[in-house]
């Protein structure tokens, strides 16, 4: 996973990992979930990957946008 640049400073967001047709998001709790086009939507996941990469408002557009549409999650 890449580390998250949290360049607001109070993420609650660590870590990502970009797949083809997903992102994995770890959260400062330590829980990972997996968001794909399947669960979130195509549109929602690109988004995401946008944000995870400039390193700003990923958690925010997690909270607003996709609530709990993922695909998976490990404690």
């Amino acid at each position: 996973m890449l580390a998250y640049a949290n360049l607001s400073g109070d993420s609650g967001v660590q870590a990502y990992r970009i797949g083809a047709r997903q992102i994995t998001v770890r959260f400062a709790g330590g829980a990972v979930y997996v968001y794909t086009y399947a669960s979130a939507g195509r549109e929602r996941v690109e988004t995401m990957k946008l944000l995870a990469q400039a390193g700003r408002g990923l958690a925010t557009y997690i909270s607003q946008h996709v609530h709990d549409a993922y695909a998976s999650k490990q404690p």
